[in-house]
């Protein structure tokens, strides 16, 4: 009866409009380029100071679910996610746009929020203290899997070619290695001073997708609206939830993905994301139209990043971990309150963080009625002429570049990365690939560090990597995940030309 005593308090005209305002500008930060949820969580810091502990940690709260949330309103109308979380629903999103089907698919994508959303944070309320004893298994060996699980996917994503999905995400690799080695503190790759510092995984999503865009939409005189003027009319509401909610398959492999991702310390969105679609697409029947504007793609993305949402703060709640920079913010609003995170916390705060909870439970139905809000303004941006559109998008991918370090070098290494990818299109590479290796490079890279110094006091770094049922688990499905990718290749191979000599 406590408990929901406290969480009765979210319904309190003050908590509800914090509530609103955070969904609100939450779903604005997330659909502007360059404003990641960490930093739209960064900036509201200072303004909590002077606020109630209660107040303080549902706006920051609402803002990071919000934020999440929003990315997909850029993913699906320019191509460009708006956070790393949001890759993988460009990869259907925007195709849907471009039939004219950006309505439907924004709505598509705010259902699944709801969704994944509800039972993320349902799995955080209740099923926190068992998911902590799973979330402590993973240590560096675990992970450094499960960042080459996500780097696995790269083969199949976005060219359909096996090879180039692999050298493109080799090279993503290879760019998260630029800069200061976090193992010998010795500089790598630093040709001129603007890359001392490292390409910020912001500052590459931007130029992968946003400059590329930018270049794509000036070659077109024509607007984007000219391009889909014959497509059908956007179907009512209460069918595409109904649509929505009967692609069972996606909406399970979306939510199963976010929670285990969520959990584990360290993995974030963009891994939820990324797995939740790849996983949708390989259990589903007749796949061949993912990627092309197939609408359980959307599902599965969008899904799986906010069900991760909930499931993530279960290490900082629980055991005072943060397991994304965003959860580090978040706990930094939590010191500053006087809240200490760890396994007394509910014993100790539990009237703070009841209400905290009930309120990101409430804060996925404000998403959701607020996001079909401005779906229904999608259709205007298709209205717009591509060099006006190329113009607004060059200038956001400008400011919100500087924004994130006021480093005028990342300008520069944004216009030059963007310049080679819109090249590197051309003949048949994707920038998916590119961006999924820069995001897992330093997730891999420094787990196996710490896991190499650890085994020096084992059994070595061999015995170190391949031991444990955990572990194994995780290396047969990196290897069914190269597999499915090799033999799908192979498939498509063998199909094309026989369909060519029937034609012929």
């Amino acid at each position: 009866m406590d408990i929901v005593f406290h969480i009765a308090g979210v319904f309190e005209p003050w908590h509800i409009l914090t509530l609103l305002l955070g969904v609100s500008g939450g779903l604005i930060l997330g659909a502007t380029p360059g404003i990641s949820p960490t930093l739209s969580v960064a900036l509201l810091i200072p303004f909590t100071f002077h606020m109630g502990a209660t107040t303080s940690l549902i706006l920051l709260g609402a803002v990071y679910a919000a934020s999440i949330a929003g990315g997909a309103i850029s993913a699906i109308l320019i191509n460009v996610p708006g956070a790393p979380a949001n890759i993988a629903t460009t990869f259907d999103g925007y195709p849907m746009s471009q039939k004219g089907q950006s309505e439907n698919a924004l709505r598509t994508a705010f259902t699944s929020t709801l969704i994944g959303g509800v039972v993320g944070m349902l799995v955080l309320i209740f099923l926190a203290p068992v998911f902590v004893n799973f979330a402590l298994q993973f240590g560096p060996a675990q992970m450094f899997w499960v960042a080459v699980l996500g780097i696995t996917t790269m083969a199949t994503l976005g060219s359909g070619s096996l090879l180039k999905g692999m050298l493109a995400g080799a090279f993503g690799v290879w760019l998260s290695t630029i800069g200061i080695s976090p193992a010998t503190g010795e500089s790598r790759f630093v040709f001129v001073d603007a890359l001392q510092g490292g390409i910020h995984v912001v500052v590459a999503l931007i130029a992968l997708f946003a400059i590329p865009q930018v270049f794509t939409l000036l070659e077109s005189s024509s607007s984007q609206y000219a391009q889909t003027t014959g497509a059908s009319e956007a179907p009512k509401l209460w069918q595409v939830i109904g649509r929505t909610v009967k692609e069972r398959t996606a909406l399970t492999v979306g939510a199963i993905s976010g929670v285990i991702i969520g959990i584990i310390p360290g993995a974030g969105g963009q891994v939820a994301s990324i797995i939740g679609y790849d996983q949708t697409r390989k259990l589903s029947k007749n796949n061949e139209g993912f990627g092309t504007g197939d609408v359980r793609g959307v599902i599965g993305s969008e899904t799986a990043n906010s069900a991760m949402v909930g499931p993530s703060l279960i290490p900082l709640l629980s055991l005072g971990l943060p397991g994304s920079p965003t959860c580090a913010v978040l706990l930094g609003g939590l010191l500053i309150h006087g809240i200490f995170p760890g396994p007394q916390l509910f014993a100790t705060s539990g009237d703070i963080i009841w209400v905290f909870l009930g309120a990101l439970l409430l804060g996925q139905v404000a998403i959701f009625g607020l996001g079909l809000w401005l779906a229904r303004a999608g259709h205007f941006i298709a209205r717009v002429p591509n060099y006006y559109l190329a113009a607004g998008i060059l200038l956001l991918s400008v400011v919100g570049t500087y924004s994130i370090q006021h480093n005028t070098g990342d300008v520069l290494i944004m216009a030059i990365l963007g310049l080679l990818m819109f090249l590197a299109m051309k003949v048949g590479f994707e920038p998916a690939p590119v961006v999924l290796g820069v995001v897992l490079g330093p997730i891999a890279e420094q787990n196996f560090q710490m896991g190499r110094t650890i085994s020096t006091a084992l059994d070595g770094p061999l015995a170190y990597f391949t031991s444990g049922p955990l572990t194994l688990s995780l290396m047969a499905l990196c290897a069914a995940s190269i597999g499915y990718g090799a033999i799908s290749q192979w498939r498509n191979k063998s199909v094309v030309p026989r369909t060519v000599q029937e034609g012929a």
